[in-house]
């Protein structure tokens, strides 16, 4: 279990969706089969689908699942180096506002949330216990190493889940 002393209460949501007694690498291997096994073979009718005015596209929701792995494995690997620069947050709309997915092919997309996962998943393979522990500032909120290895499974789970629910 992550101590709740090493994520802001908004992340407690996320963390649900795993089981944390797993260890991070087995649920980042599980979310990304899992992602891939319920995109890749969509219809392309479904890649600019917005289920609503206002609301992100699949290809839009998929990028910015890749845009938020990035941001926080440079945090990760932050924390990890003990760097203890506040690091900023990030907007996730103007991300989504800029970066043309909309007129990317929806594999392309899914190949790059593949490589993204797998680069996760070496640099936490690379990390020790003591490692996961250390903990930095990003968004005005301390979050340790560990506890942003879980999130990204949960945030990508989370996302899923809004997928399933709403754009099949």
């Amino acid at each position: 279990m992550v101590p709740k002393n090493e994520y802001a209460p908004y992340f407690e949501q996320y963390l649900q969706l795993v089981d944390q007694g797993k260890y991070i690498v087995e649920n980042l291997i599980e979310s990304q089969k899992e992602f891939d096994a319920t995109l890749r073979n969509l219809d392309a009718s479904k890649h600019n689908f917005a289920y609503e005015e206002g609301k992100w596209s699949l290809k839009e929701l998929v990028q910015h699942t890749i845009d938020t792995e990035r941001v926080f494995t440079y945090r990760a690997l932050c924390f990890a180096r003990n760097d203890k620069t506040d690091l900023p947050g990030f907007d996730q709309d103007i991300f989504t506002q800029n970066d043309d997915s909309n007129s990317r092919k929806f594999e392309d997309l899914l190949n790059e949330m593949k490589v993204v996962r797998e680069s996760s998943i070496a640099l936490f393979k690379s990390f020790s216990d003591e490692v996961l522990e250390r903990i930095g500032v990003a968004s005005n909120n301390k979050m340790s190493v560990r506890a942003l290895g879980y999130l990204f499974s949960c945030h990508q789970i989370h996302h899923l889940n809004i997928v399933k629910e709403r754009y099949l």
